[in-house]
């Protein structure tokens, strides 16, 4: 029998380990020069706390074992709850806004042929509104990328809150199906439903607020708009205006609007995300490849999700976005770009060149290892007495730079490895 990985996970080499840490390496950077601080979650919540946002379904959960206290527990299929939660009880006396981030795994039960395993990392800003703070979250998510050295893509802006008041002149019942109908931007299911004329007119424009931003918010300031509605078109503008004299360049006339990354920014307010949560802006980042599009990250603001974790029910504003580790690893391999392409060799390959040398090339390579942080040393396990031809021909496989032969007594020859082997010094002691 062989064995495998169950359904949905898989493993990492050493060389995906190297690239994978690469890329958070760069994230983390970034994350930290913008003052957020790293957090470790609790690989499992209970179910409840998971669901309380309206995020998750419990069939996505890959839940565990019941508890005495008869409560299921699941792993997380993301972070936003779990830091929610940790914020509301962990974080009580801490000073308003708290900047946090992550890099972790999280589980998401899908078809069985798919994975269920993914890589993450992400920030949430809590305890800040308005536009500076929407705007950090767009310019912390573009500096990013730009550290990453991803090719171009595009940034997809919506506004939950918006959007979901332009959708209540709809039928209850029939409001959730021209939800999805808008977000699938399926044309066609959405002209099929029970809608009169004009509501099916209005689904139809709402669909088409897609593009560049000047002309989106031109085509919505026309329509019959609500105070709230009004102030948040008006925010939406100065969060673009915002961009454009940041960190941006969004000529005008242009449907794709090139920025300074390489990025585009393009105004969705047909864009819904599958999470109720959403109060504010919500945005996706899409890549450009030769594969096709997709999705490296996503985001938003969710100004009340807070209070349902809070024991007073108290409102805390968030905002907050997640990039898809894997799927920045599998768009950076299409590119020859800045991902390590192979693993460090080892720079010593140290010998005892008999039994009873053992214990003096141990020592032999511990001193090597103190005397330069990061330096790999190697030692050979074969039995002693080992043809050298052979330790060579391994050393050269494992492209070693040099080899020390360790006598009894701790005295070293010193080879260095080429295309011809030979020795270029001897040291009577242990190297200092």
């Amino acid at each position: 029998m062989i064995y495998q990985p169950p359904p949905g996970a898989r493993d990492l080499l050493p060389l995906e380990v190297a690239q994978t840490r690469w890329i958070e390496a760069h994230l983390r950077e970034v994350f930290r020069g913008w003052g957020y601080q790293q957090i470790i979650t609790s690989t499992f919540e209970r179910l409840d706390t998971l669901m309380a946002g309206g995020a998750v379904q419990p069939s996505t959960v890959i839940q565990l074992q019941t508890t005495d206290e008869g409560e299921i527990q699941g792993l997380r299929p993301e972070l936003t709850a779990s830091i929610a939660r940790m914020a509301v009880t962990r974080f009580k006396t801490a000073t308003l806004p708290l900047r946090l981030f992550y890099q972790a795994n999280v589980f998401r039960r899908v078809a069985k042929t798919s994975q269920q395993e993914f890589r993450q990392a992400g920030v949430e800003l809590l305890g800040a509104t308005g536009l500076m703070a929407d705007g950090e979250i767009l310019l912390l998510l573009l500096d990013c990328l730009g550290h990453l050295q991803l090719p171009g893509g595009h940034l997809l802006l919506g506004e939950a809150g918006l959007t979901r008041s332009l959708l209540s002149p709809f039928p209850e019942p029939l409001r959730q199906r021209v939800r999805q109908a808008i977000a699938q931007l399926d044309r066609i299911g959405l002209e099929a439903l029970p809608l009169s004329e004009a509501l099916r007119a209005r689904a139809l424009s709402l669909m088409d607020l897609r593009g560049q931003p000047e002309s989106v918010l031109q085509q919505v300031s026309q329509l019959e708009l609500t105070a709230e509605q009004r102030d948040r078109v008006s925010n939406l503008k100065g969060l673009v205006d915002l961009l454009r004299q940041g960190a941006w360049t969004i000529p005008k006339g242009n449907t794709a609007a090139a920025t300074r990354s390489g990025m585009a920014l393009i105004l969705d307010l047909s864009l819904i995300q599958p999470f109720d949560y959403y109060t504010g802006i919500i945005f996706e980042v899409i890549s450009d490849t030769a594969s096709g599009q997709r999705v490296l990250g996503q985001g938003g603001r969710y100004d009340q999700l807070m209070s349902l974790y809070h024991p007073e029910g108290e409102s805390i504003p968030g905002i907050g976005f997640s990039l898809n580790t894997d799927t920045l690893h599998q768009v950076l391999l299409q590119q020859s770009g800045p991902l390590p392409q192979q693993l460090p060799s080892p720079s010593w390959l140290v010998v005892a060149q008999t039994a009873a040398a053992a214990p003096a090339a141990f020592a032999y390579a511990q001193t090597l290892r103190a005397g330069a942080a990061g330096l790999a040393v190697e030692m050979a396990l074969a039995a002693a007495g080992e043809a050298a031809a052979e330790i060579r021909r391994y050393a050269r496989d494992r492209q070693v730079d040099r080899i020390a032969w360790v006598d009894a007594t701790g005295a070293a020859t010193i080879e260095t490895i080429g295309t011809e082997a030979g020795v270029t010094s001897t040291i009577n002691s242990l190297p200092t």
